[in-house]
């Protein structure tokens, strides 16, 4: 049953808001026909005129008779001119009202969507909720200095980074060396063996020995010629 009744309850809402629009497609039925009529009057009016104008001299009584009929036709259109007017207002008041209660009824939801945006939110609690944020970043700073201020470990020595910095440097010039294949002289002197200097000096002696037999070689040619 409850259904029913709903159903009944939504028909009786759509019906009250379709009333206004029903009223106005009505009024202007009505000021159509209205608009109608006063062109055919006016038409009318001018067929009588033209009536009287052309019997103005050669006979009176139907002149006069078209004046008359024409007369009549002023009053009617004066009266529809009249009628014409009062339903524009009619249609303008409706529009203009049922505008106004569209537009009071959508405030109306703002206002309630507005309620149920915020609750039971009130200033005071917004202040106490921003004091409390206010609180909680303070306190989160004077930590953070707090551990950032704080030396954990033993100092470190020096000395001890002053050592290791000269073997990385020590370690990168060893590496240069590889890669290009050069020493530098004091470090030559510094690395070189007594022995490593013997071996160089005996590697020398092929290349004089070569020497030699190339010269012999020669003279063995310039003989033979």
């Amino acid at each position: 049953m409850s259904g029913v009744w709903g159903w009944f309850g939504g028909a009786a809402a759509q019906k009250k808001k379709d009333s206004p629009k029903n009223a106005i497609l009505g009024l202007r039925s009505q000021l159509d026909m209205l608009q109608k009529r006063e062109r055919h009057l006016m038409t009318q009016m001018d067929e009588q005129d033209a009536v009287a104008r052309k019997n103005v001299n050669s006979n009176k009584n139907a002149a006069k008779a078209a004046l008359r009929r024409k007369k009549a036709h002023e009053h009617s259109l004066e009266q529809t001119i009249a009628q014409i007017g009062t339903l524009e207002q009619q249609i303008n008041a409706i529009e203009s009202a049922n505008i106004n209660r569209e537009t009071l009824v959508a405030m109306e939801r703002a206002g309630e969507a507005m309620r149920q945006i915020h609750g039971k939110l009130t200033p005071e609690k917004v202040d106490k909720t921003m004091s409390d944020l206010q609180d909680h970043n303070l306190l989160s700073e004077e930590i953070s200095n707090a551990i950032t201020s704080t030396t954990l470990g033993e100092p470190i020595d020096e000395v001890d980074l002053e050592e290791e910095l000269e073997q990385m440097q020590q370690e990168q010039l060893d590496e240069q060396m590889l890669k290009s294949g050069t020493v530098p002289v004091s470090d030559a002197v510094h690395r070189m063996p007594a022995a490593a200097n013997g071996e160089i000096k005996g590697k020398a002696q092929p290349v004089e020995e070569d020497d030699e037999e190339a010269e012999f070689r020669k003279l063995q040619a310039e003989m033979a010629m």
